[in-house]
């Protein structure tokens, strides 16, 4: 099926994201907004919006069977979920089904599947894909989880079943805590997700986080469009992402993308996935996770390969067979991305909110601007602070840093505070240039003092190119006017003799 209107069950940066893809593909498109968002540009955008309630999501942007009549009422062919939100939400799949329109994303089984880290990992149980030593179901009797643990050793994970962001997710060193740090992380697994399942891992004490991107389609094909270095996070959640890593090399990136291929193919996956690894520091990789739609990350992918992961997604949704084999798919280039938030990395990254009073993208070759948001607009309390993504693409890494120092130097934000100072300082770190960092980068090397040392720094470089321009300006205009006043140089040196 030929689809032509689109509903995109989103906000801000992505609902944008996904309507140029559209528009470029001749396909028109709806926005749905809450009270909050009635300026917002993506509203502004699109062929048609809606108001689809109050500013808080569960009243507005989750409101399932609302979206669903908005979509049938004004005509639409498919319905685009996003991340976030409704994203992963086999309920909202299965509705968008029974109402006959098209999920822009994977079926309602993939999504119930890989929803779940144990579901997950029983489904992939059956190929050869490296797992992390941990329990293959939900714990219920203490008594065995610590004996289980034991056999694994000390630091283990708990983990919430249903969990993501590092919620229900607690650390322990032995086993005197081990019951304590269960308590916690099925309570916070209860309130976050409303499941209380948990279950243990080993704990890898340097890991890193790397990430394939696969696309699938409904014919059986499926590729891998290469790895993402997510390690740079804070609370559990990724701040910069690059393509490709620094460390992988061509033999592993091959290993790691045909497992992640057996991943999607042990679900019968469709549409635009990514599965996500664990890396230990001997560069051994172990299955994570599969997030089920689109990453906040993908436009590195799209930087280094070429093809528009969106207009993709559109396709797959249409029934089109993927039009290019593993083989075709090359690497070109390097790719790095910040999220800019509205976050106080001088406060423990707590969120910021007001108005932005300055809003000044950065410009140039090689520099994309992913954002939702405008000088004088408000940062809303209810959402997630992103304001925007950063993207800077090179013939290699260096260039990718070199441009991503630039443009950060050019994106001029006041109002709130940002990441983008932190990003910076991440960007000169001499463990992120060399690539020997893990996921613990933030507590190994960042404090808020190392940020008044970074900023002091730059203003002293400032301050010094500043007094060799005016020092050059001046020479500049001596030289001046000494070639264009020779007679007055004459009267001057006669002047003098006398």
């Amino acid at each position: 099926m030929k689809i032509k209107k689109i509903l995109i069950a989103n906000r801000g940066e992505i609902a944008l994201r996904v309507m140029r893809s559209a528009r470029e593909m001749g396909i028109k498109t709806v926005a749905i907004y809450s009270e909050a968002d009635r300026q917002a540009l993506h509203v502004r955008y699109a062929d048609e919006a809606v108001c689809v309630g109050p500013p808080p999501s569960a009243q507005s942007y989750l409101q399932i069977e609302k979206i669903i009549e908005v979509a049938q009422r004004l005509g639409v062919d498919a319905i685009h979920p996003g991340y976030g939100f409704l994203s992963e939400n086999a309920k909202f799949a299965e509705a968008v089904k029974a109402a006959n329109m098209i999920f822009i994303g994977p079926s309602s089984a993939s999504i119930s599947v890989m929803g779940s880290k144990l579901a997950a990992k029983d489904a992939v149980s059956q190929y050869d894909i490296p797992m992390v030593p941990g329990t293959p179901e939900a714990i219920t009797d203490i008594r065995a989880a610590k004996q289980k643990a034991s056999e694994i050793g000390y630091p283990i994970l708990i983990k919430a079943s249903a969990g993501g962001g590092g919620k229900g997710m607690r650390v322990v060193e032995k086993e005197a805590d081990f019951e304590e740090q269960m308590d916690r992380a099925i309570s916070e697994a209860i309130s976050s997700f409303g499941d209380g399942a948990v279950f243990i891992e080993k704990y890898i004490t340097s890991p890193k986080h790397i990430e394939i991107q696969v696309l699938g389609d409904m014919h059986g094909n499926v590729v891998y469009l290469f790895e993402r270095e997510c390690s740079i996070q804070r609370r559990h959640q990724k701040v910069i992402e690059e393509a490709p890593s620094p460390v992988v090399s061509p033999e592993m990136r091959k290993a790691m993308g045909e497992a992640a291929v057996k991943v999607a193919k042990a679900c019968d996956y469709y549409g635009a996935g990514t599965v996500e690894f664990i890396v230990d520091e001997q560069l051994n990789f172990y299955f994570l996770e599969m997030n089920t739609r689109l990453q906040v990350e993908h436009p590195v992918t799209e930087e280094i390969t070429g093809i528009d992961l969106v207009k993709e997604q559109i396709k797959i949704a249409e029934g089109q067979a993927i039009q290019f084999t593993q083989d075709e798919l090359k690497i070109k280039g390097h790719a790095i991305e910040v999220r800019v938030y509205a976050e106080d990395p001088q406060n423990n990254f707590l969120p910021d909110i007001g108005k932005l009073h300055t809003y000044r993208r950065p410009q140039g070759i090689g520099v994309r601007v992913d954002d939702g948001f405008e000088e004088g607009m408000e940062i809303p309390i209810y959402y997630d602070p992103m304001i925007a993504k950063l993207v800077t693409y090179g013939k290699d890494r260096q260039e990718a840093i070199q441009r991503m120092r630039r443009a950060i130097a050019e994106y001029h934000i006041t109002g709130i505070e940002t990441t983008l100072g932190f990003c910076d300082f991440v960007m000169g770190h001499e463990a992120f240039v060399s690539g020997k960092f893990d996921t613990n980068f933030v507590a190994k090397y960042f404090s808020p003092d190392k940020l008044h040392e970074n900023t002091s720094k730059q203003g002293a470089e400032i301050a010094a190119l500043l007094v060799n321009h005016l020092l050059d300006d001046k020479q500049q205009k001596a030289s001046a006017q000494n070639t264009h006043h020779p007679t007055q140089k004459a009267s001057l040196w006669k002047k003098n003799r006398s």
